[in-house]
């Protein structure tokens, strides 16, 4: 099979992310005697800095990652919650009825940072300053700006120069978007990260101390200040059209830790794939995995319209199980064991036909009645008109731009690994911070002002995310960390490239490479929260005669551009061989190994 370059393959480390920048600080840190904890933190708060339009200090994270001197597969829950004040009645007060794509009213506790420190401070190597040297080089001195950061800016421009002032000192230099491939700088951003390291490093001088004192320094000192005197202070025009406080305070930040959680598992094969829990759509990855296991995918043929009606309708399913059924297990009673059983499964894949489901289907685990949120429909577009990407904001009223994720995954010769889905903080998001040079999050949009859901806006509750990192264990050891950007199509993207590398024998750059596809029939879990009964998006690679045959079945089948849909990443390790691909979609994904 073509593929656009080789699958990498070694014996001393890979590291596999959606920018170039960020793989090869990740590869400086092992080089320099680190390891994959160490190498991702550092690729991780890279991304934060050359990706400022898909994520940011201001963000979240979610990690999941094996440790060989523990043994154990761990998640580090990197997505903070729901402010104290946050509630539905707050919101109904304002007359909304759904919580804003953009704005402060629709932050929770930046979540990323205490993720990124945990994980370096529990399994890491390196100390704080060398780890952090490498985002506070890139803000102070410059990085080429890639062009999808540029139209994003360019997108939005308006915005920033009539309502979100302190952004457009930033990211409109001279009054104007930057250049495309211009070195960009962002001097409060390097400024904020110095001070954490300074202020850590002069508290104590024990690494361990040092990095809880940068935990300290950013929640209970001066960017927990910032952040609370800021949102208290300013209000800001949001996409419901009217001008906004946030909710979120300093005692919300002083609250917070990002902690470890087992993660969730299924059997598949030889392989035992591991998520993190219904606080993600993580489970969703391991659902389909069960409805599919009962299907001869190998039989059907690789991204044949038989293969492709099948992952999807079995997707549909699991979709909507996510949303009648996830959200934060501390304050809902998600039943995981039953959506994961395996009569469960054989009893909803019974109802897959070879014809396309027009309807949301969640099921019944447990013989619980499921309940669904007030849904936002819109017709599916037709066909000959262009789709938006996924993963998109709304900034404005009538007004749109792309919002995506990152990603990294990393495997060291020790045999450590770690996939991570770094997002949100977006630039486009809400007004950057003046005195730290970032934006805060938006993540409790995907929560809803409806009582009693899974997924209800709760006060300290986590909203149920999108971001999804993977981990396979093959044979009882570590195998495989993946992932991709996406929203609602991470857990579809990364279960084809699974499919493909499992099943069928594609090596990892290869099942990067093959066509995707994915489906947009459930409610998306960004504003304005709208589904497209029966709709799917395959990439114009795909045969003619395969869009007809699913056209055929009933699906609205939308053809977009032959690269354009996901951007995923992986590392493996197979004994001492090491292997690693990046995505070639959008020209800045790349893994580097040796």
């Amino acid at each position: 099979m073509f593929t656009t370059r080789p699958e990498l393959s070694g014996t001393f480390g890979m590291v596999a992310s959606t920018h170039w920048l960020a793989s090869s600080a990740g590869m400086a840190v092992l080089e320099a005697g680190g390891n994959a904890f160490d190498a991702a933190v550092a690729a991780g708060l890279v991304l934060q800095v050359v990706e400022p339009h898909l994520n940011g200090p201001g963000g979240e994270v979610p990690i999941v990652y094996y440790d060989t001197v523990r043994d154990e597969v761990r998640v580090v829950c990197g997505q903070g919650p729901v402010p104290a004040a946050a509630d539905i009645a707050a919101f109904r007060a304002l007359g909304l009825d759904l919580i804003p794509g953009t704005g402060p009213l629709a932050a929770c506790v930046p979540g990323a940072f205490d993720a990124w420190m945990l994980l370096l401070g529990r399994c890491g190597t390196l100390p704080l300053r060398h780890i952090v040297g490498f985002a506070i080089d890139y803000a102070a001195g410059g990085y080429p700006l890639v062009d999808p950061a540029v139209d994003t800016i360019a997108a939005v421009a308006d915005t920033f120069r009539t309502e979100w002032p302190t952004s457009a000192a930033i990211y409109l230099p001279g009054g104007d978007p930057p250049r495309r491939a211009s070195l960009f700088v962002n001097p409060p951003l390097a400024a904020m990260y110095r001070r954490v390291v300074a202020e850590a490093t002069a508290a104590a001088r024990d690494r361990d101390e040092q990095i809880q004192a940068a935990r300290d320094v950013f929640y209970r000192g001066f960017v927990a200040a910032a952040i609370d005197a800021w949102v208290r202070d300013t209000a800001v025009t949001d996409t419901s059209g009217r001008r906004h406080r946030g909710l979120l305070t300093a005692d919300d930040m002083a609250a917070y830790e990002a902690r470890l959680e087992p993660p969730v598992t299924l059997d598949h094969g030889d392989y035992r794939v591991c998520k993190a829990g219904p606080w993600t759509q993580g489970p969703v990855f391991l659902q389909q995995l069960a409805l599919l296991a009962g299907f001869d995918l190998r039989g059907m043929g690789h991204n044949s319209a038989p293969y492709i009606h099948t992952v999807i309708e079995c997707a549909k399913l699991a979709f909507a199980d996510r949303e009648a059924w996830y959200g934060d297990p501390e304050y809902f009673d998600v039943p995981l064991d039953g959506l994961l059983a395996v009569p469960y499964a054989r009893q909803r894949r019974a109802i897959v036909t070879e014809r396309a489901s027009l309807e949301l289907r969640p099921g019944r685990p447990a013989d619980r009645e499921p309940r669904l949120p007030p849904l936002v429909a819109a017709a599916a577009p037709a066909v000959d008109k262009p789709s938006r990407p996924p993963g998109g904001i709304v900034v404005a009223p009538e007004r749109w731009t792309g919002g995506d994720t990152c990603h990294v995954s990393v495997v060291d010769r020790f045999g450590n690994m770690v996939a991570a889905t770094p997002s949100g903080g977006w630039l486009q998001s809400s007004p950057v911070i003046p005195d730290l040079g970032f934006c805060l999050g938006t993540r409790a949009q995907m929560c809803w002002l409806t009582e009693g859901l899974a997924s209800s806006l709760r006060p300290g509750a986590r909203p149920r995310i999108t971001l999804t990192p993977s981990l396979a264990l093959r044979d009882g050891e570590p195998y495989m960390a993946f992932g991709t950007p996406g929203g609602d199509q991470q857990d579809q993207w990364s279960l084809q490239l699974f499919l493909a590398h499992t099943v069928f024998g594609m090596n990892l750059q290869e099942a990067i490479d093959a066509p995707a596809f994915h489906t947009t029939h459930f409610p998306s879990s960004f504003y304005p929260r709208r589904s497209r009964p029966g709709q799917i998006h395959v990439e114009g690679r795909h045969a003619p005669q395969v869009v007809a045959d699913l056209q055929a079945r009933g699906h609205i089948v939308d053809v977009v551009g032959d690269w354009s849909l996901g951007r995923l990443s992986a590392v493996s390790r197979r004994g001492r061989l090491l292997r690693a691909a990046a995505n070639p979609r959008g020209m800045q994904g790349y893994a580097v190994g040796r």
